[in-house]
C-alpha cells in the first residue's frame, strides 16, 4: 500500500465514530431501527457495586425478596441453592444459580465466588409448627395465634454456626485480593455483553487523521491495540466510554487504579465530567514497562485539566462525584505543543485487566442476617417470661439463638469488612417498614421481610454499616430514608 492510499482520509468511519458515541443521534437511531438493535443505549450506572452478589439461603422468606430487590435494581445476583429445580419454581429461570450446600464444606468452592464484591446470608435453620403448617402457610406467617415450633431437617449447630463459618472461610480466601476499600468500576477477566458494548474507539480520524485502533476481548483482558500514524498531522489513537447515565458517583474515594500489561509507551488516562463530545477533560499521563503487569494509581488531585491536549491553568478540580466518561489514549503530543517523548508511530498494545476506585471507606463485603435476642439465653438479669419465645425456647430448638451467636462470631473474627443485622420477629406484612435501629441487644418487636430485605441493599453501600452489629424492629409510620440511622451504628 502506498503512502498516499495510507493517508486518505476515511469519512465513513468518522461517522461511524460520532454515531456510535450518539454524537449524530438520528443516524444511530435508524441504524438501530434498521438491525432491529435496541442496546446502544447500555451504559454502567456507576450508582451500585460493579460484580456478583452472592446470596446465600435465596429460596427462604428474606432471601428470595433480597434476589429479587437486588435483580430489579440491576445488581448482577448468584442465588446459592440446594436444588436447582425447587430455586427455579421460586426464583424464576432468569436468576443465576449455583448449587451448594452450606452444611458440605466440599461444595462451596472458589469457582462459586468469582467476580463476588458482596455476599449477603440469608440462610436459617427450619423452623415449623409442631402439628405441621397449613396449604396456605398461615401457621408460618403467625401474628395472631402462637404456633409450638419445631426444628426440621438440618440442626441449629450445622446451618447456624458450622454452616455461617463454612460459607465465611471460603469468602474470606476470596476477598483477601479484593480490598474493602475500592469500587470495582470495569472487571475486563470476565467482561459481560454489556460492557463490551461501552467502549469504542476514537481516533485522529475525527481530526483527519488515518491512525486506527480497537478495543478486543481477548486472555482475560480489555486489549486497547492498533496503528498510530502521524499522516495528515495526525498522531493519535484511543478508545473511550460512551458517557454513564447517571454519572460516575466516585467522592469519597482518592482516585483510580489501572491494572495494565503494556508495550514499554507513554499512555494518557482521560476523565471527563462533561458530557459533552468534546469538552473539558482531565488527563494523566503514565509509562509502561513492555510486557509487565503494572498497578497505575491515578489520584484525582493530580489530574491536569485539558482541552484538546492544551492545558486549561483556571480551571477547577475534578469534581468526582459526576464522572461522565473515562478514555485511554496514545498521542504523539503531551502538554501544550510538548511532545509524548515515549512516543513512535506504528503498532501498539495495552491490555487492562480492571478500572477500580481506591482509597474510599470501607463498605461490608459480608452482610448475615442473624436474630435479634441472641445473647440473651442465659444472660444474668433476663426475665424468661417477658421474652420473645424464641428466647424462652432456646434449649428446646436446639440452642438456635445459641448457635447464631457462634455464627455471628465466626464472621466477626474473620478478616471480611461485615455487617450483622439482627431483626425482631419476622413477619409477613408486605412494603418496607420505618425501622428502629439498636445495639446492645435489648429490644424487642416485629419486622417484615421486606423491610429487612431492603435493609441488606441498603447496607450494601454503607461504609458507616461496616463491622457493625445491630438489631431493628418496625417502628411504625412512614420508611425512614436509607442511611439516615447508619451514622448512629457503633463498630463491634
Amino acid at each position: 500500500m502506498t503512502q498516499t492510499n495510507r493517508s486518505q482520509w476515511d469519512l465513513g468511519r468518522f461517522v461511524q465514530t460520532l454515531t456510535f458515541f450518539e454524537v449524530i443521534p438520528f443516524v444511530g437511531w435508524i441504524q438501530r431501527f434498521m438491525s432491529g438493535s435496541q442496546d446502544s443505549q447500555v451504559v454502567p450506572t456507576g450508582e451500585k457495586r460493579v460484580g456478583v452478589v452472592l446470596v446465600a439461603g435465596a429460596t427462604g422468606g428474606v432471601g428470595r425478596r433480597v434476589v429479587q430487590r437486588l435483580t430489579a435494581r440491576g445488581y448482577k445476583v448468584r442465588s446459592l441453592v440446594r436444588n436447582a429445580e425447587k430455586a427455579k419454581e421460586i426464583l424464576g429461570d432468569s436468576v443465576e444459580l449455583y448449587v451448594g450446600d452450606i452444611t458440605k464444606p466440599e461444595t462451596l468452592t472458589l469457582e462459586m465466588m468469582a467476580d463476588v464484591t458482596a455476599v449477603i446470608c440469608c440462610t436459617a435453620v427450619r423452623v415449623q409448627p409442631v402439628e405441621g403448617d397449613t396449604p396456605d402457610r398461615a401457621k408460618y406467617n403467625q401474628g395472631i395465634k402462637f404456633y409450638q415450633p419445631e426444628i426440621v431437617g438440618d440442626t441449629p449447630e450445622a446451618v447456624e454456626y458450622l454452616g455461617v463459618k463454612n460459607l465465611v472461610e471460603v469468602a474470606a480466601k476470596h476477598f483477601a485480593t479484593i480490598p474493602a476499600d475500592e469500587k470495582l468500576i470495569f472487571d475486563f477477566v470476565h467482561p459481560s455483553e454489556e460492557l463490551k458494548r461501552i467502549w469504542g474507539a476514537v481516533d485522529d480520524v475525527v481530526m483527519g487523521g488515518v491512525s486506527q485502533s480497537e478495543i478486543r476481548f481477548v486472555e482475560d483482558t480489555a486489549l486497547f491495540t492498533g496503528c498510530v500514524s502521524t499522516a495528515n498531522s495526525g498522531g493519535f489513537a484511543s478508545v473511550r466510554t460512551k458517557n454513564f447515565e447517571p454519572a460516575l458517583n466516585l467522592s469519597g474515594y482518592q482516585g483510580i487504579k489501572l491494572r495494565v500489561r503494556g508495550d514499554g509507551k507513554r499512555y494518557k488516562c482521560f476523565i471527563r465530567i462533561d458530557t459533552k463530545w468534546d469538552g473539558t477533560a482531565y488527563s494523566y499521563s503514565f509509562d509502561t514497562v513492555s510486557n509487565t503487569w503494572m498497578d497505575i494509581c491515578i489520584p484525582f488531585a493530580d489530574l491536569t485539566a485539558v482541552f484538546r491536549a492544551k492545558t486549561l491553568k483556571d480551571a477547577p478540580k475534578i469534581d468526582a462525584s459526576r464522572i461522565a466518561s473515562l478514555q485511554l489514549m496514545l498521542s504523539k503530543f503531551e502538554y501544550d505543543g510538548e511532545l509524548n517523548p515515549r512516543f513512535t508511530p506504528g503498532g501498539f498494545a495495552l491490555q487492562i485487566e480492571s478500572i477500580k476506585a481506591y482509597g474510599g471507606a470501607k463498605l461490608p463485603q459480608f452482610i448475615l442476617i442473624s436474630s435479634a435476642g441472641v445473647t440473651r439465653p442465659g444472660r444474668p438479669g433476663i426475665n424468661l417470661e417477658e421474652e420473645p419465645p424464641a428466647v424462652r425456647l432456646n434449649d428446646q430448638l436446639g440452642g438456635i439463638l445459641t448457635w447464631k451467636w457462634r455464627g455471628e462470631e465466626s464472621l466477626r473474627h474473620s478478616s471480611i469488612p461485615y455487617t450483622i443485622i439482627r431483626p425482631c420477629a419476622l413477619t409477613e406484612e408486605t412494603g418496607v417498614q420505618s425501622l428502629t435501629f439498636d445495639q446492645g441487644d435489648s429490644i424487642k418487636g416485629k419486622v417484615s421481610r421486606d423491610s429487612i430485605a431492603e435493609l441488606c441493599l441498603q447496607v450494601l453501600e454503607q461504609p458507616q454499616a461496616c463491622n457493625a452489629t445491630f438489631e431493628v424492629k418496625a417502628e411504625g409510620g412512614t420508611p425512614s430514608s436509607s442511611g439516615n440511622s447508619f451514622s448512629h451504628l457503633q463498630p463491634d
